[in-house]
Order: structure tokens, then sequence, then C-alpha cells
């Protein structure tokens, strides 16, 4: 039997062992000015958290950081200040992913489903996301979700609605895929406690068993990433060469197969450790003062 290393190497991710740091550098400012397909919007300033309201200015300042590296932008909110975002975004030619974020409250609900009918009816989003990880938090049952959903979809025909979660609720959940017009699935190698080295693998599975559950339906990945600072999550190590690693596989099999993801996150955001430990505060491609974090 023959053996077609290049077959290897496509399913393994590319071969980055024999590289030095410099030259994981390099190469990972490579991919990120050649362009990504999407990133995930940080807003937040340190010492700002959910519920602080955010400035235009903040918006704008970073909306200008990040538009030279990337197609889509995903928001999360339509409240607060997070509702501005989707039209700078389009201002500067991005298109847009705009979510509502939904949770236990009912009136914090209709609040964010009434500002993103809002937005995409101004025309700010491309596609409208009602819900993150809902399920996944326990914070509202399947049938409550779904009322949300075609609530949206019946007030904005022509606009695809989705919902986003962990890749495997697809499976799990068929009535919420079925509501779905495209599959939003995040996929976190790390937060599974995979090993850097089998990242790759089990990040195209994730994809894959989304794509299975949608039966036809786009999946986009909407949430993957690597911290480079904080403690060991079983066997998913942070690190800067880790990181530094994960966003290449990424960004070449997002080029390479006309993947749509969405990278998490652009800016780091210290609030995020309150719910993930160290590790929260580390996910962006820039820190949390907007300085570029790997640069040559």
């Amino acid at each position: 039997m023959s053996v077609r290393s290049e077959y290897l190497m496509s399913l393994a991710g590319m071969d980055l062992s024999g590289k030095t740091e410099d030259e994981l550098v390099s190469l990972y400012n490579q991919l990120l000015n050649s362009g990504m397909h999407g990133l995930c919007f940080s807003p937040y300033e340190e010492g700002q958290e959910p519920g602080t309201q955010l400035s235009e200015e903040q918006i704008r300042r970073r909306i200008d950081i990040i538009k030279p590296h990337t197609k889509w932008v995903r928001s999360f909110s339509c409240t607060e200040g997070n509702e501005l975002i989707p039209g700078i975004a389009k201002e500067n030619g991005m298109k847009t992913l705009v979510g509502a974020w939904l949770g236990k409250y009912k009136s914090i609900n209709e609040n964010e489903i009434a500002g993103l009918i809002e937005v995409a009816k101004a025309g700010h989003a491309d596609i409208v996301a009602v819900g993150n990880e809902v399920l996944y938090r326990e914070d509202l049952s399947e049938d409550e979700l779904l009322d949300y959903i075609y609530r949206v979809k019946k007030a904005l025909p022509g606009i695809p609605v989705g919902y986003v979660d962990a890749y495997y609720e697809f499976g799990n959940r068929p009535g919420i895929t079925t509501a779905c017009d495209v599959i939003l699935a995040n996929c976190y190698p790390f937060w599974e406690g995979c090993s850097l080295d089998h990242s790759y693998l089990y990040m195209k599975d994730m994809y894959n068993r989304a794509l299975k559950a949608g039966n036809g339906k786009k999946v986009i990945v909407t949430e993957t990433g690597w911290p480079n600072v904080g403690e060991k999550f079983h066997g998913a190590k942070p690190s800067k060469v880790n990181a530094l690693k994960y966003f290449i596989n990424t960004q070449m099999w997002s080029k390479e197969e006309d993947i749509d993801i969405f990278y998490f996150s652009s800016f780091d955001e210290a609030w995020k450790t309150s719910d993930e430990g160290d590790v929260g505060a580390y996910w962006g491609i820039w820190d949390k003062d907007e300085n570029l974090k790997f640069s040559k």
C-alpha cells in the first residue's frame, strides 16, 4: 500500500511541528492580513461588562481596527449600544451576523427581539441569530426558544434566521434545526479538553456533525478559537504557540474548503473570567488595550 503524505496532512492540518515561534508569527500575520471570513466582535473595554452602555465612539474605533482583516462581523446583542454595531460595520463595507441575547428574563428578551427586528429592518443584518447557547445554559425551554425564532422569521421574511449553540445541539434538537434557515454552530475543541495536536481533526468532526444534522442546510461556524494564557483544561493547554497554531490551521481550512468561520474573538475581555476562569480574558487577536498580540 502506498502512502500519500499530502492526504495525511489534509486531515491533520498543516505540519507546523518544525516551525519556530517567529515562523509561526509570520504565517499567522500573513493569514490575518489576507483576510478572514468573520470575526466575533468584542465591544467591552477594560472595566466594562454586559450591562454597560456602549458608546458609538468605542464601537467605531474597534471596527476601524478589525475592518482590514475580516469580511463579516458577528454581534451578540441588540441592546445597551450593541444595536449600533451592525450599522457601523455596514458603513465600513462589512457583512453582519446580528444576534439577540436571550436569557431567563422575559422583559430583557422582548427588548432584544425588538432591537433585532429593528436593526434587520433598517437593512443592517445579513443573517440574524435568535439567541446564543440558551439551551446549553438551560435559560429557556425548547418551546420558548422556538416561539422567539418563529416570531423573528415572520417579522423578517427574506433574511436567513438561525440560532447559535454548540454543534451537538442541532443533532439533539431536530425541532430547532428544522426552524433554522441556517445552522449556526459553536465548535470549541478547547472546551472539550482536546489537545492542540488533535484539535484540527476534532473541529472538522464537530462541523461535520452539525452538517449532518442540518440535512443540507448551510452550516456556519459561529465561534471557535484558542486562548493564549490560562490554566490547562484537561488536555487543552493555553499558550502563545498553541493559539498561533490553532488560528493558522483554522484559517487554512476556512480558505481551502470554503468554510464560513467566525473566529473568537477580536479583543481580549477581562469580564469573561467570571464565567470561564483565567482563560476567559485571553481569546482575542488583539489585547485589552487594542494592540495586536502576535505582531512580527
